[in-house]
């Protein structure tokens, strides 16, 4: 069993955000502290509170109301970026649609090869093709047996 979970993302979010925006803004000097925070804040924003993914199934959770569904591999896609670096998004698809549960998900872990990932950014919509293009909206998944610091020095390095 797999589990990601958002809320911890929004305990440190202020924080990790805090130093790292000033980290970034110290170095790049392309965008003001100010401004990263008002990137990442849209690039984190999700309603989604957690997911959990147990076998084929993904479960949704949204305002306390849970939503599953089975999914099944639907290939990977090896994406470039407007910045250059290159990733690899994992795709899976709905077996039976339903109501409140997206077509897809995908998964980015930020290496193209095998590798233990820290976290994840997930995607997700009815869309496979539109989901491939999605670089505005990011949110970051953590496995749940993560906790703060670990997750801080994470994003730190991220």
């Amino acid at each position: 069993m797999i589990r990601f979970i958002l809320k911890i993302v929004k305990y440190v979010f202020i924080s990790v955000l805090t130093v790292s925006s000033m980290l970034i803004g110290q170095h790049k000097g392309d965008m003001t502290v100010e401004e990263y925070k008002t990137y990442y804040d849209i690039g984190y924003k999700r309603n989604t509170e957690r997911v959990v993914i147990e076998s084929n199934n993904a479960t949704f959770y949204e305002n306390g109301k849970a939503f599953t569904g089975e999914y099944q591999a639907d290939g990977y896609e090896i994406l470039t970026y407007e910045a250059g670096n290159r990733g690899v998004r994992y795709v899976f698809k709905l077996v039976e649609p339903a109501d409140k549960l997206p077509q897809y998900i995908q998964f980015s872990d930020h290496s193209i090869s095998p590798t233990k990932a820290g976290h994840y950014h997930l995607y997700w919509g009815d869309d496979r093709e539109v989901l491939l293009e999605e670089v505005t909206n990011w949110a970051t998944y953590f496995p749940s047996n993560m906790d703060g610091h670990t997750i801080a020095h994470e994003m730190i390095a991220h």
